[in-house]
């Protein structure tokens, strides 16, 4: 099998941190694997690793939000990409509210979108989710500068990457 490290060391994607909520339970994590792929209808879809704690709500959660970070917002990027839900409850120090369907949306993130969920995708360690969008919002107006791939290469998984 050929490894793709030659082509994706040299591109520098945007991270998002991607909340879900099933049944109570929250759940969120630094994502650097989405994209749009779709413009009509609108669609996106973000890959999820399957060790993830926010894999686990999110296979049951019926709307995931999909968030961006501006790049001096390290707290939040070590807080969703460092730390595992499965031993810390990483919304107990992070301002958030409900939005459409209950989804989890953080009060700090400068844009954001809610989307329902219309099918998952195996693409083998991660699954995709193909969101429908169903709200969304920029608290900026301009483009800030945004967290990516460079950014966030120091920060140690709360979840194995293999």
């Amino acid at each position: 099998m050929t490894d793709l490290d030659p082509f994706t060391h040299l591109l520098d994607c945007p991270m998002y941190v991607v909340t879900a909520e099933a049944a109570g339970e929250r759940s969120g994590c630094l994502v650097g694997f989405g994209s749009q792929c779709s413009i009509r209808p609108a669609r996106f879809v973000v890959w999820l690793s399957r060790a993830n704690h926010t894999y686990r709500v999110a296979e049951r959660a019926e709307r995931l939000t999909v968030h961006l970070l501006r790049r001096d917002q390290d707290r939040l990027a070590r807080l969703f990409g460092g730390e595992t839900g499965d031993r810390t409850d990483k919304f107990a120090g992070v301002p958030w509210h409900p939005g459409p369907g209950g989804s989890v949306i953080l009060d700090e993130a400068p844009a954001w979108f809610v989307g329902r969920v219309e099918s998952r995708i195996d693409g083998g360690d991660h699954v995709g989710f193909l969101l429908a969008p169903e709200a969304a919002q920029n608290l900026t107006g301009d483009p800030p500068p945004l967290l990516s791939l460079n950014d966030a290469h120091g920060i140690t998984p709360g979840h194995p990457v293999n």
